[in-house]
C-alpha cells in the first residue's frame, strides 16, 4: 500500500504540523510519520488501534467543527449516516475509524477482496460525475427545482418570500421543501453511485488545502465549469456546497474560521521583513499552498508585500515607515518613504513624524534611518560645528569644518561659513574658531518670554508653536514677523539667523530690527492652504521647520470651541471646564490654574481673539 495516513485524511494536508505534531507523534514512528510512511507500515510498527486512537484524538482535537465524513471521507462509504456527524465522543469516533483503518487494511492483503477505493488520486469515474449530479436532480418537480436553482444554488439567493410569493405558499413550505431536498442530496451521496464524487471531494479537499481563492475551485478541473443540466448552474457551484468546513470569505475558500487563519498568518511576521521566498515557506505551514501563497499574503490585512518582502502594515505612518526603511536597509528621504509607503500621508506629516518618533535618525539633511542600525546623528548645522571644535580639541580652522561637513552631509559651503561667523562661536589668535565662552554666548532674554506671547501655544509633549494666520501676502510669498518672545525660544538673539529646512526648500529667519520669517508660500502651497487658514509651527533641534496645518473653523461653531480651535484643538469637548483647562495648559499654566487666572493669562499675552469667544466683556 502506498497510501500514508495523509492521503486518506484531508485535514492532514492542511493542518499547521505544530498542531498535528503533539497529539500524533509516536516514539515508535518516524517525524511526520502521517505522511512519510505508508499507512499499512505505520500499523505494522505501532498497532492499527493506536494509528485509529491518534486519528480519534486530531479530530477531537483540532476538527470539531468538521462532519466525521469531512475528516475520514472513506466513512461516507462505510457509514453514511454517522458520517454526516460531528466528533462528540471519543470513544464513537475511535471505533469508526478504526473499523475504516481496518477494512482498508484487509482490503490490500486479503486475495479476491473487494478493495476500498483510495479517494487520493480519484480514479477516472466511468461516466462523467456532472451526468451522476444531474440524475440526483432529474426526479424533481418544477417546485423544486426552482428552489435548488434560484436559491440553494444559487450565486446570488432569491428570499424565501420571493418564492412563496412564486408558487402561492407559504415562507414556511419554501423552507420545508428545500430542507427536504437537502435531505434527498445528503441521501443520494450516501449510495454506492455517488462513489466517484465522494473520491472527487476527498481529492479536492487535498488540493485546495486551507485557504485557495474561489476562482482555483472553478478551474480544479475542466468539468468543474460545465452547466448542470437540471439546474442551469455550473457543476463547481454544486461542489462548493458539499465542502463544509469552508468559509467563503472575499473571494477565499477557507478551511475552518477564516479570521483565525489570518490572525496566525499575521504573527508569522511580527518580528519585521521576511523575504517572499521564505515567507511563502512559512505560509505553506499553515496548510495555504505555495502557488497561492503570495495571493493570500496579499490578501491578509495589516500585512504587505513590499519589494519582495512581506512587511507587518498597521495603521500608523510611524510603523509604515519603519518597515519601509526595514526593508530598504539603508536611509531614505521623506519623499522617498512617502512613495513606498504609497498611501494618503502628506509629506510634511511623514517629516513631523520621523523627527518625533526616537525610532529614527536623522542621518543627514534630508535622510533617515532606524535608530537601531546605529551611526552619526544629523543634529543641524551649528551644532555640527560644535561637534566638530569639540573633536579637534576646543578649536579648529573654519576650512577643515566646512570640508568635514560638506563631505558627509548635503550642506553648503556657505551655510556652514555663515553658521560659524554667527552668534555663539569667536575668533581665536591663529584665525581659528570655538565655542563663545559663557558669558558671550548667553541666550537673549527677550522683554516677554514665549509663555506670554501672544499666538505660541505650548503642545502636550513640551513643545512650543506659533500660529500664523494666513492671509494674501502670505500667499504671494511675501515674509512675515515673527514675536520676539517666540524668536528668542528658538535660540536666536539680534543680529543673528536661523536656516530652517523644509520639504520645499530651506525658510530662513532673521533678526534685524525684529524677527523675520521669510516666504513660507511652499509650504502653504503643500497644503493647498487659503486666506482663512492657520499654520503652527516651530522648529525641531535638528532645525527642520516642523508645521501643523489647520482649516478655518467651520461657521456656526459654539464659541467655546472656537476659542479651542484657535490654540489648535479641534476634538469635541464635554464641559467649559474641561475647554478651559486644555487652553490653561496651552499658555503654560499650571494644572488647576482658575477660569480668571487663564483669562488673565490669555488678556496679558494680547490673545483677544481667544478671550472674544470666552468672555466677550473682557475681552
Amino acid at each position: 500500500m502506498n497510501l500514508s495516513l495523509s492521503d486518506i485524511v484531508p485535514p492532514l494536508r492542511w493542518t499547521a504540523p505544530g498542531q498535528v505534531e503533539p497529539i500524533a507523534s509516536d516514539t515508535r514512528l518516524p517525524d511526520a510519520w502521517w505522511q512519510a510512511l505508508p499507512l499499512d507500515r505505520a500499523c505494522l510498527i505501532a498497532g492499527t488501534a493506536q494509528v485509529a486512537g491518534r486519528l480519534a484524538d486530531l479530530a477531537m482535537a483540532c476538527w470539531g467543527h468538521l462532519p466525521l465524513g469531512d475528516i475520514l471521507p472513506l466513512l461516507r462509504m462505510t457509514d453514511p449516516e454517522k458520517s454526516l456527524r460531528t466528533p462528540q465522543a471519543r470513544e464513537e469516533v475511535y471505533a469508526l475509524f478504526a473499523s475504516v483503518l481496518s477494512r482498508l487494511l484487509a482490503s490490500d492483503t486479503e486475495p479476491g477482496h473487494d478493495a476500498v477505493a483510495a479517494p487520493v488520486p480519484p480514479a477516472k469515474p466511468e461516466r462523467p460525475i456532472p451526468e451522476l449530479i444531474d440524475e440526483i436532480f432529474a426526479a424533481l418537480d418544477d417546485r423544486q427545482r426552482a428552489i435548488a436553482k434560484d436559491r440553494v444554488y444559487a450565486e446570488r439567493r432569491v428570499t424565501l418570500d420571493e418564492l412563496a410569493q412564486r408558487f402561492s405558499v407559504t415562507r414556511e413550505r419554501i423552507r420545508q421543501i428545500e430542507r427536504d431536498l437537502r435531505d434527498h442530496v445528503q441521501a443520494r451521496l450516501a449510495t454506492p453511485d455517488a462513489t466517484p464524487l465522494a473520491a472527487h471531494l476527498a481529492w479536492l479537499r487535498g488540493r485546495l488545502g486551507s485557504a485557495v481563492p474561489i476562482e482555483d475551485l472553478a478551474a480544479a478541473v475542466p468539468w468543474h465549469r460545465t452547466e448542470l443540466l437540471t439546474l442551469g448552474v455550473p457543476t463547481w457551484r454544486f461542489i462548493r456546497t458539499l465542502l463544509t468546513g469552508y468559509d467563503q470569505v472575499d473571494g477565499w475558500l477557507v478551511a475552518g474560521g477564516a479570521d483565525e487563519l489570518k490572525e496566525k498568518t499575521r504573527q508569522l511576521f511580527t518580528d519585521g521583513p521576511v523575504k517572499l521566498p521564505e515567507a511563502v515557506t512559512m505560509v505553506a505551514q499553515l496548510g495555504i499552498r505555495e502557488d497561492v501563497a503570495e495571493r493570500w499574503l496579499a490578501s491578509v490585512p495589516h500585512l504587505r508585500i513590499l519589494e519582495g518582502h512581506v512587511v507587518p502594515w498597521p495603521r500608523s505612518v510611524n510603523e509604515k515607515a519603519e518597515a519601509v526603511l526595514a526593508v530598504a536597509e539603508s536611509p531614505l528621504s521623506p519623499e522617498e518613504i512617502q512613495t513606498r509607503i504609497g498611501e494618503d500621508y502628506s509629506l510634511v506629516g511623514i517629516r513631523n513624524q520621523l523627527t518625533a518618533d526616537d525610532r529614527f535618525l536623522r542621518v543627514d539633511r534630508n535622510r533617515y534611518g532606524l535608530s537601531r542600525w546605529g551611526g552619526e546623528e544629523y543634529i543641524g548645522i551649528r551644532e555640527m560645528i560644535v561637534r566638530e571644535i569639540e573633536r579637534a580639541g576646543g578649536e579648529a580652522s573654519v576650512n577643515s569644518i566646512v570640508a568635514n561637513l560638506t563631505t558627509r552631509y548635503e550642506v553648503s559651503e556657505s551655510s556652514v561659513r555663515a553658521y560659524a561667523g554667527g552668534p555663539g562661536f569667536e575668533r581665536t589668535q591663529r584665525g581659528w574658531i570655538r565655542v563663545a565662552a559663557p558669558e558671550q554666548a548667553e541666550p537673549y532674554q527677550p522683554r516677554r518670554d514665549v509663555s506670554m506671547t501672544r499666538r505660541s501655544f505650548r503642545s502636550r509633549d513640551g513643545r512650543w508653536w506659533h500660529r500664523v494666520d494666513v492671509n494674501a501676502e502670505h500667499l504671494r510669498g511675501s515674509g512675515s514677523p515673527l514675536p520676539t518672545g517666540f524668536a528668542a525660544h528658538l535660540g536666536m538673539a539680534p543680529g543673528g539667523s536661523l536656516t530652517t529646512s523644509t520639504p520645499s526648500g530651506d525658510v530662513v529667519i532673521s533678526w534685524h530690527n525684529q524677527p523675520t520669517m521669510g516666504s513660507i508660500r511652499p509650504v502653504l502651497a503643500d497644503y493647498n492652504a487659503g486666506e482663512g487658514d492657520s499654520i503652527f509651527l516651530t522648529v525641531s533641534d535638528g532645525g527642520e521647520l516642523l508645521t501643523r496645518y489647520l482649516p478655518q473653523a467651520a461657521p456656526g461653531l459654539p464659541p467655546i470651541n472656537m476659542a479651542l480651535h484657535l490654540i489648535g484643538y479641534t476634538a469635541p469637548v464635554a464641559s467649559e471646564a474641561e475647554a478651559l483647562r486644555l487652553i490653561g495648559g496651552r499658555v503654560g499654566l499650571p494644572e488647576g490654574a482658575s477660569r480668571e487666572e487663564i483669562l488673565t493669562r490669555l488678556r496679558e499675552r494680547g490673545d483677544r481673539d481667544i478671550l472674544a469667544f470666552l468672555d466677550p466683556e473682557v475681552a
